[in-house]
């Protein structure tokens, strides 16, 4: 689940390997894209990790943040 620290959303996300995390970031992608609200995100092997902040904001987490982290588990759903 989601938790919000340092004035930002984190969440690290396991799949079962690097190709279906890669596909999940490629699905996170356009949905920021549309949104545009794009992660800070890291991936290593079958985990992507995000941190979600808004810097228009002063890098504090807004409603545009916690709207992509639902977008992102609605994904996964």
């Amino acid at each position: 689940m989601w938790k919000e620290q340092d004035n930002k959303l984190t969440r690290t996300i396991e799949f079962k390997d690097f190709v279906s995390a890669f596909g999940f970031m490629a699905k996170v992608a356009i949905v920021a894209e549309k949104m545009n609200h794009h992660p800070n995100w890291s991936n290593v092997y079958n985990k992507v990790s995000f941190e979600l902040t808004t810097h228009d904001a002063g890098n504090t987490v807004t409603e545009k943040d916690r709207s992509l982290a639902k977008a992102i588990d609605d994904l996964l759903a």
